[in-house]
């Protein structure tokens, strides 16, 4: 069963898609949890990473499982805290 729940927001930041490609700008991000185009999974959590200014090309993409998706969070929130909260500006 989907939720067909999506949460939208900006962000700040620059990704690569791969070997081949060049960094680029990342404006938005969308995040969702549902059916995944490549993961081997029945759901997963998806963020994508667009900088909608470039077209549908300039777009990371990740399909985490749930308990993966967990696992980023906590070590986001570790390696935040483990910086002065001078260096977040």
């Amino acid at each position: 069963m989907c939720t067909y729940t999506t949460i939208k927001d900006v962000v700040d930041g620059s990704a690569k898609p791969g070997p081949d490609g060049g960094w680029f700008h990342v404006s938005d991000v969308t995040v969702y949890f549902d059916h995944p185009v490549h993961a081997m999974a029945e759901h997963t959590l998806n963020i994508d990473f667009t900088d909608p200014s470039r077209g549908p090309s300039a777009r990371v993409a990740l399909e985490l499982t749930a308990e993966s998706a967990v696992r980023l969070v906590e070590a986001i929130q570790a390696a935040l805290a483990s910086v002065p909260p001078e260096m977040r500006v």
